[in-house]
């Protein structure tokens, strides 16, 4: 494999790590609000609170990744989506302090205030994803000199906002399948009827964001037709979905649950495939467009810094590992928990 190719297939496993481990404690902020009891709240806290800093170690090797081997597509990225980059950083920043900073006083305004924080940022920063996808897909005005061309408003959009609302639709169904396995009693039986919910509004969402993409789009299923085996991750996808409602039907949440991360990694998948080889879309001119090849650094810092990620993932592997076979099985309430 072309070591280029190499590289974007490496981003791509780590964008489907992050999506998979962060979207469901970011889909528990989503549905955080939903409970109103404080004991239930720390519940929903807890089920996560060991779990959220190893899963975003995920996002920052995938920062760190990019940076390294296609730095020109970095920079333009982040000057291009510079405030909604600072957005979704702040709304990062703002979960991580609403989770340590709500338990260290009781009264009632205060954790409120920071309960609102924590899923006002969970929704944001979920959204903000979506949105950089949906705008990744359509193409932003990239010009010769490889940065934005005119005003940020070209990044808005209906299609990106349409992504950007099943982003969340999808995170949430995967959070509510989350909390399934490691809840239970009362609270464990209102949130298997969230299952159901969420899952209705994501396979609304999952059709209109489909045909949108096929109706608008025409160049997303290019790479299709000199790939043609690619086919079959779309049908796995679509039988991923359908597993999820028969999983919970028959009481089998664990299934239900790697049914949901198998769709995310099918989506982020397809995501990676219709882009390719492109990694930013020029909407000038296709000869504008940062490529897997125009936009990477040297071969010489590929192959080193190939041999430091094949050396280090390794231990990102393990380490999120150990942490979940420590912290399996059901939440319970102690002195040391949120």
């Amino acid at each position: 494999m072309d070591l280029h190719v190499q590289w974007f297939v490496l981003l791509g496993t780590l964008l489907t790590g992050y999506a998979i481990l962060d979207g469901f404690d970011l889909g528990v902020g989503i549905l955080y609000l939903a409970v109103r009891r404080d004991e239930e709240r720390r519940i929903l806290l807890n089920s996560i609170g060991p779990l959220w800093d190893g899963n975003e170690v995920w996002l920052v090797t995938f920062g760190g990744a990019l940076f390294a081997a296609f730095p020109v597509a970095y920079a333009t990225a982040f000057s291009a989506f510079y405030a909604p980059f600072m957005a979704l950083l702040f709304a990062l920043i703002l979960r991580a302090v609403s989770i340590e900073f709500r338990s260290k006083r009781e009264g009632r305004g205060w954790r409120g205030f920071w309960d609102v924080c924590f899923s006002a940022a969970s929704v944001l920063a979920t959204f903000l994803f979506g949105v950089a996808v949906g705008s990744s897909m359509r193409g932003i005005p990239i010009g010769a000199d490889m940065a934005l061309v005119g005003s940020p408003a070209a990044l808005v959009g209906i299609y990106p906002a349409l992504v950007g609302a099943f982003a969340v639709a999808t995170f949430a169904m995967h959070g509510s399948i989350y909390l399934y396995l490691k809840t239970e009693g009362e609270l464990q039986r209102r949130v298997h009827g969230w299952m159901w919910r969420t899952f209705g509004v994501f396979l609304v969402l999952y059709m209109l964001a489909t045909i949108y993409t096929l109706a608008a789009l025409p160049s997303a299923i290019r790479n299709f037709r000199t790939v043609p085996w690619a086919w079959a991750v779309v049908v796995l996808n679509v039988l991923a979905i359908a597993n999820i409602p028969r999983a919970i039907f028959l009481a089998r949440p664990f299934y239900a649950f790697v049914s949901s991360a198998c769709t995310i990694a099918a989506l982020t998948f397809l995501f990676g495939f219709a882009l390719f080889p492109n990694l930013m879309v020029s909407t000038m001119s296709p000869g504008l467009s940062l490529t897997v090849y125009n936009a990477a650094s040297s071969e010489k810092t590929l192959h080193i810094m190939r041999t430091i990620a094949f050396l280090g993932m390794p231990f990102v592997a393990a380490y999120t590992g150990v942490v979940y076979w420590v912290f399996r099985g059901k939440v319970r309430l102690g002195r040391l928990s949120y």
